[in-house]
């Protein structure tokens, strides 16, 4: 089992620990800004109240992963096969701020396939016993939650261990957890949709491409969709549900099986992950109406169905970001990548020719901050030209990606000691009698 990263990231606490504790006694007191009462009615938006060791997004630059840009990802850390860097070399990133080296990605491939063959027995056996019907996030984070009984943190704490050594049981348990996502999901896969076969592990192929192989998918461009989908949709600083939640679950001691389990929840959520699915959604019925009709897809008709759309009170899935103001470099990313391999996809020519109206339709609109796609407005059609139609499980493929940035953040709130998260609450009486007093 490799080390390095280990070895690396503990020389990286103390240092790190002691410069954040040095800042804090300096410039502690100094403000970030007030809290408006909007921002309190309206769900904490936009308050500065937190920190995020691993990404931070810019409203104008898009995600940066410790700095870097998804460019300069795809540079710097490119793939096996020279394509897209995978999501093994991203965790090094994001756990000791470095770019690997292929040596380094490599050991942690392998490291990850060593750990995945650890998967607890009774783990399948309740995959296999869910009724059919039961949603894929369910069955997810039920499984998920179902690992804990092989936490090496929970074991350590109940037998005393000391607070300077709980990053060394929580790195065990993130990485035995992140091992184990794809045969999870890959069971989870073919139980609900095909026979309940699952390709063995091959520790000859990266994270990515194993996985697919046990999803049942053998196609190099998939294994690259894979690469890129992992990466892209890891880690989206720290605010929002699935992250917040798994490291508000983690600020109180709770091991990294239990935290991620409380992220996958919030991002089974309507409002978060399953925008997908929904974008994939309104594309086909935008597609069927008009077939219906007698009309073609073009420029016209996709104006006119979407103000049907807004006009009877709904919103156009995929467009618009509570932070951003441009086009999310998730979305270019993933059009690079159709413009590579499916120039001519029926459903990517709509995805486009939907691009080149849907900004002005919502800024005529005038009820929208940003009239720009993000990334749920392409991935779905891109796990569709592969045959890959369940959609209903688009959001566990979300999951698998966002443990990568959501557990690397847990692994630097516990070896930094971050405190127990607890916000202060006020009611709507206290807020109207200070309106009035101010």
């Amino acid at each position: 089992m490799s080390t390095e990263l280990k070895t690396l990231l503990g020389g990286q606490i103390p240092e790190k620990a002691a410069a954040l504790k040095a800042f804090a006694k300096e410039h502690g007191n100094k403000s970030l800004g007030e809290v408006t009462i909007a921002q309190c009615l309206g769900g904490a938006r936009g308050v500065k109240c937190m920190t995020w060791e691993t990404s931070l997004l810019d409203a104008e630059e898009g995600i940066r992963f410790r700095g870097h840009t998804i460019p300069d990802l795809q540079e710097k850390m490119a793939g096996p096969t020279g394509g897209e860097p995978t999501p093994e070399a991203l965790l090094w990133l994001l756990f000791s701020s470095e770019i690997p080296t292929q040596a380094q990605s490599a050991a942690l491939t392998a490291d990850l396939h060593e750990r995945a063959a650890k998967l607890p027995a009774h783990v399948e056996t309740m995959i296999r016993a869910f009724p059919k019907g039961m949603h894929p996030m369910t069955q997810f984070s039920s499984a998920i939650l179902a690992m804990q009984t092989e936490s090496q943190f929970a074991k350590a704490y109940s037998e005393g261990v000391s607070k300077s050594e709980y990053w060394e049981t929580t790195y065990e348990d993130i990485l035995n957890c992140i091992a184990c996502l794809p045969e999870i999901a890959a069971l989870i896969y073919r139980c609900t949709y095909h026979d309940g076969i699952v390709a063995k592990a091959d520790p000859s192929l990266d994270y990515s491409a194993n996985f697919a192989r046990m999803l049942g998918y053998d196609d190099p461009e998939f294994d690259e969709l894979m690469r890129m989908y992992l990466v892209i949709h890891s880690d989206h600083e720290g605010g929002n549900a699935s992250a917040h939640a798994t490291h508000l679950v983690g600020s109180t001691l709770s091991d990294p099986y239990l935290s991620l389990s409380g992220g996958m929840n919030a991002l089974a959520g309507p409002l978060h992950g399953l925008a997908n699915q929904e974008v994939l959604k309104w594309i086909q019925d935008l597609k069927a109406k008009l077939t219906s009709e007698g009309k073609e897809v073009n420029k016209e008709t996709i104006t006119e169905f979407a103000w049907e759309t807004l006009n009877a009170g709904r919103v156009i899935p995929g467009y618009g970001h509570a932070v951003l103001r441009k086009t999310d470099p998730r979305y270019m990313a993933q059009r690079e990548f159709a413009l590579k391999y499916m120039a001519d996809d029926e459903l990517f020519e709509v995805v486009s020719t939907i691009y080149e109206v849907m900004p002005g339709v919502l800024t005529e609109h005038g009820k929208t901050k940003n009239p720009y796609p993000n990334v749920d407005s392409h991935s779905g059609v891109l796990l569709w030209k592969y045959g890959f139609t369940e959609c209903e499980y688009y959001t566990v493929l979300f999951g698998v990606s966002r443990a990568y940035g959501a557990l690397s953040q847990l692994f630097w709130d516990r070896a930094l000691s971050f405190p127990l998260e607890r916000p202060k609450s006020v009611t709507p009486q206290w807020l109207m009698e200070y309106a009035k007093n101010n």
